[in-house]
């Protein structure tokens, strides 16, 4: 008796367990013909009342009932959260989370179509917008980045109020403004949205509005009032006779007109005792002949009507071809185009604000290759041929400590001085063996240091060998500052650009402030004077093609963050090089300085108007570079002096 009371007690309290009801079921159950044959059509009640419920344990059944595992209990028609292993099921309760064991058999499995799984994602998304993760709510803005659709503007308005991470607030606003474009109820909220984006240069904004100036082609008698059109085409401005006629046939307002040859085949086709139509054929050597022998057999239904030039004139002239908005509203398309135009003269600027970002790089980049030669070559009044060869020994210095030092950073600290030390050797080394015997010779100069350079550069294939090697910039100068959608520039030329600025107040200190710099300058006005005064101009001309040297084998170590560090690096930067000091000014630091800018800037201004060809670009520039010095031969900022004089 025991036994059987504890049996029924436990059957009881099975039921109870099973059969127990709450908030989210009483939901179900009230929609419950909805869900047991869900269509697109006829879900959304339910759906919205599921979603509005307020209630926590919503978002997991509608997460389940999209991913395929809500089950509904044969036996009383409840709705569980399932999940089957075998012939085995797990039913959980979708209020209290309690499980139930029980066979495969015992339940159906709901599967909604494609359809309602995106009605009910789209009801999830009131959820996730408001979810305490941040990772998950942002997840859900870029969701609905993807896939914009009408219902995720309630609730992502409804989720702005609740946001506290300023960010995140931030990108919801400007969804919930995209969003309003294509989805707000009124034309006039659309207009709204439309004008609080004009000028904005995020392309998520051009994405929203390029849909509503779409166009497409239609053809008419009379174009329909209300017809939002956005061009009448006009016959041979817009668009040609045949192209129009043929729009006309494609619409249905006029038969295909066949071609001569198409005429003429038809014609072959339809000889009988050596006549087409009544016409012989030995008469059909005319346009006028064929077209009445076509006539007779079109009127014979033999053959497809003929259509004359009269009427196709006709036809054009009654029909009106036109390119209609598929935007019905026309202040929509109007607010459109206005913000477009609005975005076009603001990306404009943006990018000319970005070729002048670009074209600054560049110069710095000059600037630092070319302010040793200017040192050089403006001081001593020698071309240096290999001075690219010095750029390359300091790129190889810094590949070759960070083959010592792993630690980015710590090897750019150690490698820039390095770098100038070896330079600085080679350089004096070099003007105490070739150049010092050969001061006031010019050519043997240019030829003795042209071979130099080629022995430096095959020196360097020997022990590097000929593929290019790594010089790779610290991680803090990795990426981009990112200004907005069009305007950027790499932390690696703006670390270049702070580089030129100090090696420029560098030059200008030593220039203006020590025993060298007063020296050196004594040297440049007057060498004999200078000598008399108890310089020794041998001494100066050493230090400074020194300096010169090593400046640029620190250049080397900053252009190989971003070049590819070869034996040949060097011959990207000589030319370049000799213009900047040539066009700026021999010997003067300001010269060089306004030769890098002038140079830089040409460049990218003439890469930007002829982009897909950079050989045409720097041929153009050599080219304005010798018709500016036909007109200003000593540069820029011309210098007194020795220099001068020669």
């Amino acid at each position: 008796m025991k036994r059987l009371l504890f049996a029924c007690l436990a059957v009881l309290a099975w039921a109870s367990v099973g059969h127990a009801e709450g908030p989210l079921q009483d939901i179900l159950q009230e929609h419950r013909a909805l869900i047991e044959k869900p269509s697109r059509k006829t879900i959304s009640p339910a759906i919205d009342d599921i979603a509005s419920s307020g209630l926590d344990q919503a978002q997991r059944m509608m997460q389940a009932w999209e991913a395929k595992n809500l089950w509904q209990r044969a036996e009383d028609g409840l709705f569980f959260i399932g999940k089957a292993q075998g012939q085995a099921l797990t039913l959980t309760d979708v209020d209290t989370g309690e499980e139930i064991e029980t066979e495969k058999s015992a339940a159906d499995q709901l599967k909604p179509n494609a359809g309602v799984r995106r009605l009910i994602s789209s009801a999830l998304v009131q959820f996730q917008l408001s979810d305490p993760n941040e990772a998950r709510r942002l997840d859900a803005l870029e969701s609905i980045a993807r896939r914009p659709e009408a219902e995720h503007l309630a609730p992502l308005q409804a989720s702005i109020e609740g946001e506290e991470n300023r960010a995140i607030r931030a990108r919801k606003e400007r969804l919930v403004k995209l969003l309003s474009i294509a989805f707000a109820e009124t034309p006039e909220q659309r207009v709204e949205a439309i004008n609080g984006v004009s000028g904005d240069l995020n392309l998520e904004v051009r994405a929203a509005l390029n849909p509503l100036l779409a166009t497409t082609r239609k053809v008419t008698d009379v174009i329909p009032a209300g017809e939002n059109v956005a061009k009448i085409m006009r016959l041979g401005e817009d668009i040609t006779r045949d192209e129009a006629y043929a729009a006309l046939v494609e619409a249905g307002f006029a038969t295909k007109r066949l071609t001569p040859a198409a005429i003429k085949d038809i014609l072959a086709a339809n000889i009988v005792d050596g006549q087409v139509g009544g016409v012989p054929v030995a008469d059909l050597d005319t346009p006028e002949a064929r077209d009445e022998a076509y006539r007779a057999l079109a009127a014979a239904d033999t053959v497809p009507p003929f259509v004359s030039a009269e009427e196709v004139d006709e036809k054009l002239r009654t029909h009106v071809i036109y390119d209609a908005y598929n935007e019905p509203n026309g202040d929509v398309t109007k607010a459109a185009q206005s913000a477009l135009k609005a975005i076009d003269l603001n990306v404009g600027l943006n990018q000319a604000a970005d070729l002048g970002l670009d074209a600054l790089s560049l110069a710095s980049i000059y600037f630092l290759a070319a302010i040793g030669l200017a040192i050089t070559f403006g001081v001593m009044g020698v071309i240096n041929m290999a001075h690219g060869e010095f750029i390359m020994m300091g790129a190889y210095t810094g590949y070759v400590v960070q083959q010592v030092i792993p630690n980015h950073t710590l090897s750019l600290v150690v490698a820039l001085p390095l770098a100038f030390i070896i330079t600085f050797a080679a350089g004096v080394a070099m003007e105490r063996l070739v150049i010092r015997k050969l001061y006031h010779r010019p050519l043997e100069t240019l030829l003795a240091t042209f071979g130099i350079s080629i022995a430096l550069q095959q020196l360097a294939k020997n022990i590097f060998g000929t593929q290019a090697r790594p010089l790779t910039a610290p991680g803090w100068l990795d990426g981009a500052w990112v200004l907005n959608d069009v305007v950027s520039i790499s932390y690696i030329r703006i670390a270049i650009f702070v580089l030129a600025l100090c090696f420029l107040f560098l030059f200008l200190f030593i220039m203006k402030k020590t025993r060298l710099g007063l020296e050196t300058r004594a040297v440049t006005q007057n060498p004999r004077m200078a000598s008399s005064m108890g310089i020794n101009p041998d001494k100066v001309n050493m230090l400074t093609f020194g300096l010169g040297s090593g400046i640029a084998g620190i250049a080397g170590v900053a252009i190989g963050l971003f070049a590819k560090v070869t034996s040949e690096l060097g011959n990207d930067y000589i030319v370049q090089s000799f213009m900047t000091v040539v066009v700026g000014g021999v010997g003067n630091i300001w010269g060089t300085l306004a030769g890098a800018a002038m140079i830089g800037t040409l460049q990218k201004g003439i890469e930007w108007l002829n982009p897909s060809n950079t050989l045409a670009a720097q041929t153009f520039m050599i080219i304005f570079i010798i018709i500016f010095i036909q007109f200003r031969p000593r540069g820029i900022v011309a210098l007194k002096g020795r220099a001068a004089g020669d």
